[in-house]
């Protein structure tokens, strides 16, 4: 969730530590510091609020050394305030410790260290972890060096960490370890940095290292080592070069990462495509799961097990696949998967979504899977993730970095994956070749659909401002629209405040039409198909009901005109490419809804874009 940078190398560390916490604040933004090290002292300065709160007290106050780290701070235990801002100090100020994760047992250990005289300011559980090192450094029988003090205190607790350690005793040294949290080691030209993702590194370098649980980087002397953190054997791990630009991180013309990465989909689904059709067969390839293929075609039943925006891909996955293929699928948020005692064997597949690969609960799930005996399957966005690396086998998405914090490209590269996979499936179970090269067809104009959809950002933004002062949204779509109106109500609800409810239009008789009156805006999906009658006859309960009714549909008739209050027209295509270009549509009503509104779009309050916590 927090996000963390530290560089050491020639340079002054303070600007490229600024500006890799703004590229990471879309982990948190509730608090920001920075701890430097010279040759004399530890400075440190913190500040709740975002990073350009910080950026304004180290304006007023300038600090310089030749080593740091930093931290921006989505918030667990302790409110956001000053004081629980990292990087927090141990009590003697030498050593300065950021920390993304939870440590479980810093009660218990929180209690030992008060008995022993170790006094705390703040609420958190990571200052725990920053007075345990110092207690272990400073006053272990053992003299125990300040590495070897970092070593013993992350066995003595439990929980998740991704930390980075400095010590004004050591000044030309960092020390990183991470067990559950991810971190990247950069290795440049006499220069290293050490980050929760790619981004703040790859400026300066494209070399990295992915950092596994239970491994310790230390860095001395232009020099590192990797090892075990409770063995202390080392670790031998191969540079691996990033595949990502400057520009694809950077928002350049556009107002807001949110929409630009709306306007990226005119690419980034053909990016997760590319390579992947066999034309002639009507089939899909995908290399990535192919060891596997055969496991999967002859599985007794399918988990999809994911969070969030990653869960609604799966629903639609689930009735892409076992309309294609005929084998049970079964979705599962993976924050309840893990802890249900789910039916699981050496015939069962799990498949799990993550754009970031690194979701807390998603990766436990992947574990108990593993315990049981399944064969574990990613879909992910991120080379180089705990989830790709974790799974037996997997397929990258291809999206590029997604910063905004509610998922748009992300979320439609899934769509287009699981609709592969199906066809895949599908065409080894019966399928017609036919139908295959429909479907890859309509994939394919999909470049053409979405610029078609972005030329009618001027009809979203009139809806959005007749609307944008109501309290409550209602979403109804129906078959595998009904998990298109859940992420349009997910992202109206995460960048707008307002309140949105996704739901089967057939339930809707079932409770919520008690809501709906002349104030209550129902947005309907409503693509000419096999559900279209009854879609309708949906829409007429609404307007009896005084509704405002806006419809989403790929073909207009004098019904909708006479009932709609907005119609968003888009273009037709294959029933199952749809609630892609749907998802789209409902993307652009979500930001324009929040532009009306004022609202801070790319960092939504109380959110975060990679929860690496439980």
């Amino acid at each position: 969730m927090c996000g963390i940078v530290s560089y050491i190398g020639p340079n002054d560390p303070v600007p490229i530590l600024l500006k890799g916490l703004r590229r990471l604040e879309y982990r948190g933004y509730d608090s920001a510091g920075i701890a430097l090290l010279n040759k004399n002292n530890l400075q440190c300065l913190k500040k709740a609020g975002k990073v350009s709160y910080l950026e304004s007290v180290i304006d007023d106050s300038p600090i310089k050394g030749f080593c740091g780290i930093a931290h921006t701070r989505w918030a667990t235990h302790g409110e956001p305030s000053d004081i629980n801002a990292h990087p927090h100090l141990d009590r003697t100020k030498k050593i300065a410790l950021v920390h993304n994760g939870i440590i479980e047992n810093y009660d218990a250990v929180k209690e030992v260290l008060k008995k022993r005289g170790v006094s705390f300011t703040s609420a958190t559980d990571s200052e725990v972890l920053v007075q345990l090192i110092s207690e272990l450094y400073f006053n272990s029988k053992e003299k125990l060096s300040f590495e070897d003090a970092v070593r013993a205190a992350l066995q003595e607790v439990v929980g998740a960490y991704g930390i980075v350690v400095i010590c004004e005793d050591e000044p030309g040294k960092i020390i990183a370890a991470r067990m559950g949290s991810p971190l990247v080691l950069g290795v440049g030209e006499g220069e290293f940095l050490i980050a929760s993702d790619a981004s703040p590194i790859v400026e300066h370098t494209r070399n990295v290292i992915y950092l596994d649980d239970n491994e310790l980087v230390s860095i001395k002397d232009e020099k590192f080592s990797i090892s075990k953190i409770d063995s202390k054997k080392i670790v031998n791990k191969t540079l691996t070069k990033i595949d990502l630009t400057i520009e694809e991180i950077e928002k350049g013309e556009f107002p807001h990462f949110m929409l630009k990465e709306i306007y990226d989909q005119k690419h980034s689904i053909s990016d997760t495509m590319r390579g992947r059709f066999n034309l002639d067969d009507g089939t899909t390839q995908l290399g990535g799961i192919a060891d596997y293929f055969a496991n999967i075609l002859s599985a007794s039943r399918i988990y999809i097990t994911a969070c969030g925006t990653s869960w609604h891909a799966g629903l639609i996955g689930k009735h892409l696949i076992e309309e294609y293929s005929r084998v049970p699928v079964h979705v599962e948020y993976a924050s309840e998967f893990r802890y249900r005692n789910a039916i699981i064997d050496s015939n069962t597949i799990i498949i799990a979504i993550s754009q970031s690969g690194e979701t807390a609960d998603t990766l436990a799930a992947i574990r108990k899977a593993k315990e049981l005996g399944a064969i574990t399957l990613g879909i992910c966005n991120v080379v180089g993730s705990t989830i790709s690396r974790e799974t037996d086998a997997g397929i990258f998405t291809h999206t590029g970095p997604e910063i905004g914090v509610a998922s748009t490209k992300a979320f439609t590269s899934q769509l287009t994956i699981l609709i592969m996979l199906s066809l895949k499936l599908g065409r080894k179970k019966g399928v017609s070749k036919e139908r295959g090269k429909k479907l890859i067809g309509a994939l394919r104009h999909i470049d053409q659909d979405v610029v078609s959809i972005l030329n009618i950002a001027k009809d979203v933004k009139k809806v959005a401002e007749t609307t944008w002062e109501a309290d409550n949204f209602l979403y109804l779509g129906r078959g595998v629209n009904f998990p298109v109106a859940l992420e349009g109500a997910l992202k109206l609800k995460e960048i707008s405040y307002i309140h949105a409810e996704g739901y089967p239009a057939a339930e809707m008789k079932h409770g919520p039409i008690a809501l709906i009156d002349e104030n209550m805006p129902v947005v309907f999906i409503a693509p000419q198909d096999e559900s279209f009658s009854k879609i309708l006859a949906n829409i007429e309960e609404v307007k009896a009901r005084k509704g405002i009714i806006i419809t989403v549909t790929d073909k207009i008739n004098n019904s909708l005109k006479s009932l709609s209050d907005h119609i968003l027209v888009i273009p037709q295509t294959h029933k199952h490419v749809f609630p892609i270009t749907c998802s789209i549509v409902l993307q652009m009503l979500a930001y324009e809804l929040a532009v009306c509104r004022e609202c801070e779009i790319d960092q939504p309050r109380n959110l975060a874009k990679s929860v690496t916590v439980e």
